[in-house]
């Protein structure tokens, strides 16, 4: 006894129209507003490592500034000591908080779930808030720039007797260093 084996005919495909030239191109306000409300990890994790770049540029300026001003003795690039303190702090945050820590953040959110298999990672909504948060949050600190007083001056580590002047009665807390904290 043969048994003959036949196969499925191929379903038929109705062929869909070429898209025109207009079809294919995204408003750029639509591709704008898919970056802003991504939960794609592999995004957000681009945005992580671009605005952590930039941050590094701001940060390494900062520091050529300190370097010139240290340059040599007597060399006045800043005006005051207040303003060396100011881009002292500035420069270990950013470089520190604003850099360093969200560039394993935007590495982690980049590879690590290719790496593992997984398709996304867990709470996306969560993971791309904490990105808006980190971005915010920064632009706050170095905003602090922009107040009468300046920036936070007090040292990138915040301690305790550097936060309060002696010239002063009450602590230096000033609009930079209120958003600094």
């Amino acid at each position: 006894m043969t048994t003959r084996i036949t196969s499925a005919p191929a379903p038929s495909r109705a062929l869909a129209p070429e898209p025109g030239p207009d079809a294919s191109a995204q408003p750029s306000r639509g591709r704008l507003l898919s970056w802003l409300t991504t939960t794609d990890h592999k995004t957000i994790g681009n945005l992580y490592l671009v605005t952590s770049f930039l941050y590094f540029c701001v940060g390494g300026v900062l520091a050529l500034v300190i370097r010139t001003e240290l340059f040599t003795p007597g060399l006045d690039v800043v005006q005051s000591n207040e303003q060396y303190n100011q881009l002292f702090t500035m420069h270990g945050t950013i470089m520190l908080l604003m850099f360093a820590t969200p560039l394993f953040a935007g590495f982690a959110n980049a590879i690590m779930p290719l790496q593992i298999g997984a398709p996304d990672v867990a709470f996306p909504r969560l993971n791309a808030l904490a990105y808006w948060l980190y971005f915010f949050g920064s632009l706050l600190v170095v905003a602090g720039f922009f107040t009468p007083q300046g920036a936070a001056d007090f040292g990138w580590t915040a301690y305790a007797p550097s936060t309060r002047r002696p010239s002063r009665r009450v602590s230096a807390a000033t609009c930079g260093s209120s958003a600094w904290r």
